[in-house]
């Protein structure tokens, strides 16, 4: 999620796109440390707009944040499980999703990709067994998590930390990762990201 500190006069991706164009650098967004995903999502988001922040890596999300409703940062990619509270208790503004459509837990604010084309960034979850696991074990293991997926405990669950139950044959979870490897691997190449920047 795209989340603002509430004293930055910006209200949307639109604005806040044509502000870092005018000031490039300005704005300073903090990330869980160089290379992980909050770091990548931004320089994607920076990619894809054609804008410059300034990255201000922390050791974990929880400093982040801090610094984020204190004032020190203006702006984070944050997760929704962590962020959405700072957002409904008005600590924080947001004003985009990384999703590729809206959440039922913020639906007032919309998917980035509606402004910055094509922007999308998932956390995806999954489970994974040792190489040369054999195929019925992995098929009665996956219909086991899809079934459980469904169940309205565990979608009432899910979507009390925004994450929507996907579920499906391991063939397109492993396409899923080879896509986002290619995706991320082209962010970090663009974007000169090495450990420590």
């Amino acid at each position: 999620m795209l989340a603002l500190h509430p004293a930055v006069p910006l209200k949307s991706v639109k604005e806040l796109v044509a502000y870092n164009k005018a000031n490039p650098g300005k704005l300073n967004y903090g990330s869980t440390g160089a290379g992980g995903a909050t770091h990548l999502t931004t320089e994607l988001f920076d990619l894809m707009a054609g804008t410059k922040m300034t990255h201000v890596p922390y050791k974990g999300a929880g400093p982040a944040l801090n610094d984020l409703i204190g004032g020190q940062i203006q702006v984070i990619f944050g997760s929704m499980p962590s962020t959405i509270p700072q957002v409904k208790g008005g600590r924080l503004r947001a004003i985009g999703v990384t999703t590729p459509k809206r959440i039922a837990s913020l639906p007032d604010v919309p998917p980035v990709g509606e402004t910055v084309a094509g922007y999308e960034a998932l956390t995806r979850y999954g489970i994974m067994g040792p190489k040369g696991l054999p195929r019925n074990v992995v098929a009665l293991w996956n219909g086991e998590v899809k079934r459980i997926l469904q169940t309205e405990d565990m979608k009432t669950r899910m979507a009390a930390e925004a994450i929507e139950p996907a579920g499906g044959p391991p063939e397109e979870f492993l396409a899923a990762i080879r896509d986002d490897v290619a995706k991320w691997g082209k962010v970090v190449k663009a974007a000169n990201i090495k450990l420590g920047n």
